[in-house]
């Protein structure tokens, strides 16, 4: 066993290899050690079936992209044609066939605020069913652990900046996207009575606005960054003069790429193992302005940028209090800019014909 401050690295047999050699060799084939954890918390090991429900939307696939990096090899994946999360008996089915160890929920019916608002008995349902079934067949089968996400989005509306786990519930969400708030609410709420009645180890996390690969980039239904960057660049490609964007510019928020989030997910699964959830951000504001003009830069879209004022700000602030998860450790990694050019690169290669 290798030490290096709170870091543990078990070997087969004894390494003469460093400290950085181990890390750098580690997942090999011919690699001789067997799992780096942290002390205190529960290592996921190599070959634990891990099942990641959404594996293909922003979130889960980035997640299924950090695991298999990482050199985990043993992954649980189904489409919605191949399984349908809303239903329980299929549910269930699965859990008491595959057996997972590891759970993690990034499924979800997500959408912008024409969607949220047209549809709100859709997005409270397919939420909370998706949500109830999977931990309740987690829970049946008991598996090692569960990780069920939030999103900052369902705090109450009116909370105090920046937003502390403790807000939770102290207020209504938004109501433009309260069927979906609900449906999450539930979903934070169910692992915490399991993990409480039952003594499960589930856990949740509540991350800030996420961007990145994989994301939404329609301009009817995505959000700010991968709007603002089909924006842009449409304006560059047809030689527009300038970019109209809704309010002052004034407002500010806190982004974070989804590989960090994924980053995040994986940690908590060895580091957290409280009833209640934990806030995922990077602790850093821009705002509406700045974010507009780094976006135009990494576009390379020289025109001008006008705010109608006359459109609505939204709250003037938007902070998660990430005090929590940075005292276990984490960080995240990709500044604002780099994740800019990386949801950029991805635009161009995937979304552009």
């Amino acid at each position: 066993e290798n030490r290096v401050g709170n870091l543990i690295i078990h070997c087969e047999k004894e390494s003469n290899l460093s400290i950085h050699g181990i890390l750098m060799n580690f997942g090999k084939k011919d690699n001789r050690c067997r799992e780096i954890k942290f002390s205190g918390g529960r290592q996921v090991e190599i070959s634990d079936r891990i099942y990641v429900a959404g594996h293909t939307g922003m979130v889960g696939s980035s997640i299924v992209r950090h695991l298999q990096k990482n050199g985990y090899y043993n992954l649980l994946l189904r489409t919605h044609r191949e399984l349908d999360l809303t239903d329980q008996q299929e549910t269930r089915s699965f859990f008491e066939r595959e057996r997972p160890d590891y759970v993690f929920i990034a499924a979800a019916k997500v959408g912008g605020i024409q969607a949220n608002s047209t549809f709100p008995a859709d997005f409270l349902y397919v939420n909370l069913m998706i949500n109830a079934n999977i931990i309740h067949a987690a829970h049946e089968v008991g598996v090692k652990k569960l990780l069920a996400l939030g999103s900052s989005c369902i705090y109450p509306k009116f909370a105090d900046q920046p937003l502390r786990e403790e807000a939770f519930l102290d207020g209504k969400p938004e109501p433009t996207n309260e069927g979906y708030a609900i449906g999450k609410i539930s979903a934070l709420e169910l692992v915490k009575f399991f993990h409480r009645q039952y003594g499960d180890p589930f856990i949740s996390c509540m991350p800030t606005n996420i961007y990145g690969e994989n994301d939404n980039f329609d301009l009817q239904g995505s959000h700010v960054i991968p709007a603002m960057i089909r924006k842009f660049h449409t304006a560059k490609m047809e030689g527009a003069d300038s970019v109209t964007l809704w309010g002052t510019g004034s407002p500010k928020r806190e982004f974070l790429y989804v590989d960090d989030l994924a980053d995040a997910c994986v940690f908590l699964m060895d580091h957290y193992d409280e009833e209640g959830h934990i806030n995922v951000g990077s602790g850093e504001e821009v705002s509406m302005k700045e974010l507009a003009e780094e976006i135009a830069s990494v576009v390379d879209f020289h025109g001008e940028l006008i705010y109608d004022t006359e459109k609505p700000d939204g709250a003037l602030r938007r902070l998660v209090d990430s005090t929590r998860i940075h005292e276990l450790g984490w960080q995240h990694k990709v500044t604002l800019r780099e994740g800019v050019e990386r949801s950029y690169r991805y635009f161009l290669n995937s979304c552009v014909d």
